[in-house]
């Protein structure tokens, strides 16, 4: 008989029961804060991650644009050059000195370079250097009893700077 009492009263429900999860949290007050800094702090990534998206996106629209209108303010110094030239094709037609003419031509060349010059292009000074193959492009080598082999001794075409960046080689004939 004492085994049938045992199983009676193992198969009897218990008054007791298993808190769930959710009321687990309700009951304890460290754990329900817990849980609600886990959710600001969700929030905040969430608001974070939102915020870089969009400065992504704008810096990339501000790169797009900047590559598209890098170039406005070098095209804008270089229309008063564009009008001094069309004005000496003017004159030219209209059967003018040539002298005048030439000056006029000179002056705008100069007046060209300059614009170059405030932009940071510089030509380079080829003639009477040594040959470098970062600054010079030899075309031809000829030579010659005046200088020492491995010389400039003629440009062909000036080669430009952009600051400290070689923006176009010269080129050159080189002693040999």
């Amino acid at each position: 008989m004492k085994n049938d009492t045992a199983a009676d009263a193992s198969e009897q429900p218990r008054d007791e029961q298993v808190p769930t999860d959710t009321e687990e949290t309700t009951e304890d007050p460290m754990i329900a804060e817990l849980v609600k800094q886990a959710e600001e702090n969700q929030q905040r990534y969430l608001r974070a991650q939102a915020d870089f998206d969009n400065f992504r996106r704008r810096t990339q629209k501000e790169k797009e644009e900047l590559a598209q209108y890098a170039s406005m303010k070098l095209i804008t110094e270089l229309l008063p050059v564009v009008d001094n030239f069309g004005r000496a094709l003017d004159a030219a037609k209209g059967g003018g000195e040539l002298d005048a003419f030439a000056k006029g031509v000179d002056m705008i060349f100069r007046q060209f370079e300059a614009v170059l010059e405030q932009e940071g292009v510089k030509p380079m000074d080829a003639v009477g250097q040594p040959f470098n193959p970062e600054f010079h492009q030899a075309v031809m080598r000829v030579e010659s009893d005046e200088h020492e082999e491995g010389i400039v001794i003629e440009e062909m075409q000036k080669g430009y700077m952009l600051k400290d960046k070689v923006l176009r080689p010269a080129m050159v004939k080189v002693s040999g």
